[in-house]
């Protein structure tokens, strides 16, 4: 169990998100405050997706009456990625590692793992 105070106002996703991540490793201050703007996100984007649930309709009528996407719709998307872009900036590690790895360096290890994996089967 952590000693850090969860930011003010966290619902019970943000709240979810802090404490699966202070209960479990030891962060930096630049840590934290990633972690903080994590769990907004993740409060933010139930409100989205809670909003989008009650639309009649998924899609609405543009200027010149074309359908298009309703607008929620984008923002839940933009908060998909944000969520994961912030998790993923703190770059904390796996329960095997003994430090995270960069974005760059998880996509090579998954990489080499498939090359591997399709080498020992064939």
């Amino acid at each position: 169990m952590s000693d850090l105070e969860p930011p003010a106002g966290l619902e019970a996703s943000g709240m979810r998100l802090w404490s699966s991540v202070v209960d479990v490793y030891v962060l930096t201050a630049s840590e934290v405050a990633i972690l903080a703007q994590a769990c907004y996100t993740a409060d933010e984007l139930d409100r989205l997706e809670a909003a989008v649930r009650e639309l009649p309709e998924l899609t609405v009528r543009g200027s010149t009456g074309q359908i298009k996407p309703h607008p929620l719709l984008g923002e839940v998307r933009q908060h998909r990625a944000l969520l994961r872009q912030l998790v993923e900036s703190m770059n904390l590690p796996d329960q095997s590692q003994e430090f995270g790895l960069r974005a760059g360096a998880r996509h090579a290890r998954k990489a080499a793992a498939g090359r591997w994996s399709r080498e020992a089967a064939g």
